[in-house]
């Protein structure tokens, strides 16, 4: 089943076997995001660069779907290795 524009999620947390991959992907969701981490971590946010830890992940997921978010999350076990 595809998405549609309607579907349309402002983060993605993507579990991997380093940690769970934030992704940012609206406007809205990178401006939450800055409200919750320091500048210095704006840049690596915004390059979908950052891992974090598994129970941080789920802490943030919760608050940010409190607050009115989008949120997707993808379980490592949907994950291939070809991706």
């Amino acid at each position: 089943m595809a998405l549609r524009k309607t579907d349309f999620m402002d983060i993605w947390l993507i579990d991997t076997q380093e940690g769970t991959q934030l992704r940012p992907e609206s406007i809205h969701g990178m401006l939450w995001l800055q409200t919750h981490f320091e500048e210095a971590h704006w840049e690596s946010i915004a390059s979908k660069s950052v891992l974090l830890p598994f129970k941080d992940a789920q802490e943030l997921s919760h608050d940010a779907k409190k607050a009115g978010l989008r949120i997707n999350y993808l379980p490592s076990l949907a994950i291939t290795r070809k991706l």
